[in-house]
């Protein structure tokens, strides 16, 4: 089996890797935002099916302590908790796709028979032609922002819950220094 990448973590406290202004028990606290970014930056480079490990080396009198036997389960919390809210950003973008698709493939409908009707209106010359193609570019530009949304937006939320999901996995080491 392949040894966990690991991300390593230096504190004085324990605490110092949560948000003092939560006012939730411990195990349910937000991480410090500082220290999300740097777990969260690290993983990102690390390889994507490798299994994680964070190491947060601490002195002797913290890691003796209540919190510091928590630690691991509160990480858990945090980053599980961050994959469920991803994931309902995920659903919220195909939502919006949904309807943004819908709304987009109407506008196309009314362009084409607008366009339509515009060079039957003006037996076909050329401002018929200018408007019929006007009509259809709006049509597809209003579907611009579901083929978006259905093509690209929604990978770097997928892989932001997947590196969520693989740290509320981590196992939490304690070292002390």
């Amino acid at each position: 089996m392949q040894e966990p990448a690991t991300i390593e973590l230096q504190v004085d406290k324990v605490g110092q890797l949560f948000d003092t202004l939560d006012p939730l028990p411990f195990r349910e606290r937000d991480l410090d935002q500082e220290a999300e970014n740097y777990i969260v930056s690290w993983a990102r480079e690390l390889p994507r099916h490798a299994a994680i490990r964070i190491q947060v080396h601490m002195p002797t009198a913290e890691a003796s302590g209540e919190h510091a036997r928590v630690l691991g389960q509160a990480v858990s919390h945090y980053f599980a908790h961050r994959a469920i809210v991803t994931s309902n950003e995920l659903k919220e973008l195909f939502r919006i796709g949904r309807y943004s698709l819908l709304i987009g493939l109407a506008v196309l409908g009314i362009c084409v028979a607008g366009g339509s009707f515009m060079m039957r209106s003006h037996t076909g010359g050329p401002f018929g032609s200018v408007l019929n193609e006007g009509f259809l570019i709006l049509g597809w530009v209003a579907n611009w922002r579901p083929i978006e949304i259905f093509l690209y937006d929604w990978w770097p939320i997928v892989r932001r819950r997947n590196l969520f999901r693989r740290l509320a996995t981590a196992e939490v080491i304690i070292s002390i220094r």
